[in-house]
């Protein structure tokens, strides 16, 4: 028994609900990025985002281009930073945030661009859906793993590389301070 392609009496397809759902996802975690004083809190609702963006990808059927949004963004990129994050010691932003002495501005360019996306899509003419292409992610896999292993391994050791400088720098600015008080 199969569900169908849209939601029975409502007739909306299922995979408009999922799109709507992970839209939302990413611009409500991508403000909290930018709002919430907490980092540590930041850098999750960061990872969040960067999820609801690769399940946009694979909807889109793009598996290569999801796992890379995975493996890079959430894998590395946002486990880096947390662990920067960490390993230093202040977790707490400032009292009086630049986002909050900006929102003004900020509202006001948020208006401009939203009118210039608008204008822009209305005076689009878009043409008929297509059909969908395949992605051949087996030959890219391929490609990357036997032509291009010494690249991705010189990057998988300067990421190694910069968690153990970020490590050491935290532990010799720790020590330091306290050297000095002494």
């Amino acid at each position: 028994m199969s569900i169908g392609d849209s939601i029975p009496l409502i007739g909306i397809r299922w995979d408009d609900i999922l799109f709507v759902a992970l839209a939302v996802t990413l611009l409500g975690s991508a403000l909290l990025v930018v709002t919430l004083r907490d980092i540590i809190r930041c850098g999750l609702a960061m990872i969040v985002s960067f999820a609801a963006l690769a399940g946009i990808y694979a909807m889109l059927a793009n598996p290569l281009i999801a796992a890379t949004q995975v493996l890079v963004y959430i894998g590395a990129i946002s486990v880096l930073i947390l662990f920067a994050i960490m390993l230093t010691q202040t977790k707490d932003a400032p009292t009086r945030l630049v986002f909050q002495t900006q929102a003004r501005f900020a509202a006001l360019a948020a208006a401009v661009i939203a009118a210039l996306i608008t204008v822009t899509v209305l005076a689009t003419t878009w043409p008929g859906a297509g059909s969908r292409l395949l992605t051949a992610t087996a030959d890219v896999a391929h490609t990357l793993f036997a032509d291009y292993v010494l690249p991705f391994e010189v990057v998988s050791v300067l990421l190694t590389a910069a968690v153990v400088g970020a490590v050491y720098l935290a532990r010799r600015d720790s020590t330091g301070s306290e050297e000095d008080r002494s």
